[in-house]
């Protein structure tokens, strides 16, 4: 079984800090707490291409997979 990568995003309308699944990158999502809904997207890189963004996304999820525990 596999389990969801997520990152984290301010809600530009609360301010409160998200974990969002990668795979909802560039896609609409709404805030738990206040229901507003924005573009799920790295906050540092909004400007990238998509090369650029998709070389992010390896990047955190190798992250990711560097930070899990090894199985006994």
């Amino acid at each position: 079984m596999s389990s969801a990568t997520y990152y984290v995003q301010e809600c530009p309308s609360c301010g409160r800090q998200l974990q969002i699944r990668l795979e909802y990158l560039g896609r609409s999502v709404a805030c738990k707490h206040c229901e507003r809904e924005f573009e799920a997207s790295h906050a540092a890189r909004v400007s990238d291409s998509g090369e650029e963004l998709l070389s992010r996304v390896d990047e955190l999820l190798a992250s990711v997979e560097s930070s899990k525990p090894h199985p006994r």
